[in-house]
């Protein structure tokens, strides 16, 4: 599939995923090329029908995306309670079952998608998958540098093959917006998503992992044909 036809998807997906947010809600803003739709939906959506609303972004990019569409933005803090987070994600396994990180967002991400009431994840159908780890696809894993080492040699025993994530346009690691680096695990196909989760999060070192187990509520997958609500 050529890349027009899949950012006219993403689109598609994002205007379903909207229409879940009404007036008065708090919303979680997702990061990456798929949410940036949503968040640029959500603005229209503001405007067109005159809506009071507060987003929390998970990242800088969506926090300067959100000012850019004049969404007006808040913290957990005030709202420690979110109505509705709208998100992309790198894989989808068929019982909604997540692998995302690949924008470093992972620990942001994940922090809203336990306070939501509802997490809805928007994709065209390239990321639609039968197990994660599928294709190659790797776990973003987001580390304390100090702990790169020691990460990477517990992932080696776990049997995965750690990469970390190096910057394009500067020298150097992908730093995330909290200050840490990024590995990507390549696990391929696996078969346990949960037991793995718990394994990579027991490491000490290691902030948070990109395996999004039982947090989605809904996904909505563009296809060339139609969207489909899971």
């Amino acid at each position: 599939m050529n890349p027009e036809n899949l950012e006219t998807l993403k689109q598609k997906a994002a205007h379903k995923a909207v229409k879940h947010v009404k007036d008065g809600f708090v919303v979680g803003l997702g990061s990456g090329s798929t949410a940036a739709y949503a968040i640029e939906a959500l603005g229209e959506k503001i405007k067109r029908e005159n809506l009071n609303l507060l987003a929390i972004p998970t990242s800088y990019q969506a926090f300067l995306l959100a000012a850019k569409h004049k969404i007006p933005v808040t913290t957990l803090e005030e709202h420690g309670i979110i109505d509705v987070t709208i998100d992309g994600a790198d894989q989808i396994d068929p019982k909604l079952n997540l692998i995302k990180g690949m924008g470093a967002a992972l620990a942001r991400e994940k922090i809203l998608a336990s306070a939501s009431k509802q997490n809805i994840i928007i994709a065209d159908e390239t990321k639609r998958v039968n197990a994660l780890g599928e294709n190659g696809q790797p776990v973003p894993v987001e580390v304390i540098p100090f702990a790169i080492a020691l990460v990477k040699s517990k992932i080696e025993a776990a049997g995965g093959n750690p990469v970390l994530r190096e910057g394009k346009g500067k020298v150097g690691p992908v730093i995330t917006d909290n200050g840490n680096a990024v590995i990507d695990a390549d696990f391929g196909v696996i078969r346990n998503a949960a037991k793995l989760e718990v394994k990579l999060k027991m490491i000490p070192g290691v902030v948070e992992t990109g395996l999004f187990i039982g947090l989605a509520t809904t996904a909505y997958i563009a296809t060339t044909s139609k969207v489909e609500k899971l």
